[in-house]
């Protein structure tokens, strides 16, 4: 049991398991194109840069399921495809799914709202539109750039990506 357990709270924090972000060493220079070391070192720039690059989101999202918090992005990701939907009775049926997913107070992935704004987003989704969520993912993107996106950037992971994007760089130019 105590060894299960063990497993369960063992954050792994080695790059070899985000490699899946980095082109192979053994790839043509046009295919390792497709993660430069400025595009790494620019998800530090800021966090809209991260969450803007497909492969910076994924290391991100990885790196949260890591430490057993990714329900904050996932709610941010649910959140842009909610504001995506044209279809009213879509869009209901989707502001639902986020909210009890979400939302709810004791939600499967419950992010970490304040009560007036669960309210307030509450009453927003009673009638919903593209932009019920905004005020709600405004908050959770704040509590993420914040607390996450750092804890991410001192992160080994995010550094061992930038020494392998880095060497991957140099082989290119000899």
């Amino acid at each position: 049991m105590k060894t299960r357990l063990g497993c369960l709270s063992h954050k792994s924090d080695s790059y070899s398991d985000f490699s899946e972000f980095l082109p192979p060493a053994h790839e043509t220079t046009a295919r390792c194109l497709k993660l430069s070391t400025d595009e790494v070192v620019r998800w530090s720039e800021s966090f809209e840069h991260l969450l803007s690059n497909k492969y910076g989101l994924a290391a991100f999202r990885t790196f949260l399921k890591s430490e057993f918090s990714d329900e904050n992005i996932e709610f941010w990701m649910a959140c842009e495809e909610y504001k995506k939907v044209k279809s009213s009775t879509k869009l209901v049926s989707r502001a639902n799914k986020i909210f009890k997913e979400f939302i709810d107070i004791q939600a499967p992935r419950e992010v970490n709202i304040d009560y007036r704004t669960r309210e307030k987003t509450k009453q927003s989704l009673e009638d919903p539109s593209p932009t019920s969520l905004n005020e709600v993912q405004a908050k959770v993107y704040s509590l993420m750039e914040k607390d996450s996106y750092p804890r991410f950037l001192r992160s080994k992971m995010y550094q061992d990506m930038v020494k392998r994007a880095h060497a991957q760089s140099q082989r290119r130019s000899v």
